[in-house]
């Protein structure tokens, strides 16, 4: 495995059905940041791909998803941690766009960023459409049961091949 592929919202940080508008409602998920600090010493690339529809219904600006990302990367930083590429999506589920999970357009492009096979990389996420955008592209996946995670794998009614874990920590700590 060479290449990480993380969902933010219900797996990076905690989600909200109001959508994360500002630096202050971003709230990491205990363990986290300590996963990816993990994935950097491992010497795995780390791309996040995050829907970001809140941008469509404006309910938010991009100088503020910026500053929830700026937000991010410093609590990273202070960990020693990094984030090598982040890819959002900024349209609405009815713009029928490309990049919008799931369809495997940010996960396209993260793939050829980092001039990673398929099969080298691994898509973590939380939701049924990000299981989706990896299965398109032949991407091996893990769903973790925080954010949407319960509820996707209580709906889930193929669970072939999938592994499940608790959250982001335990997954990268089963992976390393």
């Amino acid at each position: 495995m060479k290449l990480l592929i993380l969902d933010r919202d219900g797996v990076i940080n905690e989600d909200s059905e109001s959508y994360i508008k500002s630096p202050d409602e971003w709230q990491p998920i205990a363990g986290s940041l300590q996963a990816i600090v993990a994935l950097n010493r491992a010497g795995l690339k780390v791309a996040v791909v995050t829907n970001q529809s809140g941008l469509a219904r404006g309910l938010f600006s991009i100088d503020d998803l910026n500053a929830i990302h700026q937000k991010m990367r410093k609590e990273l930083d202070k960990l020693g941690g990094h984030i090598d590429a982040l890819f959002f999506c900024p349209h609405g589920p009815d713009d029928n766009c490309e990049c919008r999970k799931p369809k495997s357009g940010l996960l396209k492009d993260a793939l050829s960023r980092f001039h990673t096979p398929a099969e080298e990389a691994l898509l973590i996420g939380d939701s049924l459409r990000d299981l989706e955008a990896a299965d398109s592209l032949g991407i091996p996946r893990a769903l973790v049961l925080t954010g949407n995670g319960q509820q996707t794998l209580d709906n889930l009614e193929d669970k072939k091949g999938l592994k499940i874990f608790p959250d982001l920590q335990s997954a990268v700590a089963d992976y390393l």
